[in-house]
């Protein structure tokens, strides 16, 4: 392989690395809302609040929701939005 061909494979896995090293949610610690409203946000939706942290720039939240299934949620800070939500089959 020669080294221009080297150098094209290198920037592409680099450029590959940055966009997974990206929040999901890019918000500003300034911006964020309080805890207590992400709570309350869920509650209303009827889930069930085991554990809320924050991941990947976003809230985490660790529920049951209303049929009492497990998920995973992350609420973007600002907006309270629920941008991504895994469920344990």
């Amino acid at each position: 392989m020669n080294k221009r061909a080297s150098l094209v494979i290198l920037a592409s896995l680099l450029a590959s690395t940055e966009a997974f090293a990206e929040d999901l949610c890019s918000v500003p610690a300034s911006e964020w809302q309080d805890q207590a409203k992400v709570e309350a946000m869920l509650k209303e939706r009827g889930w069930d609040v085991k554990r809320l942290k924050t991941e990947d720039g976003c809230y985490e939240a660790y529920a049951l929701d209303a049929d009492g299934q497990r998920i995973e949620a992350y609420i973007d800070p600002r907006s309270l939005d629920v941008v991504k939500v895994k469920r344990d089959d």
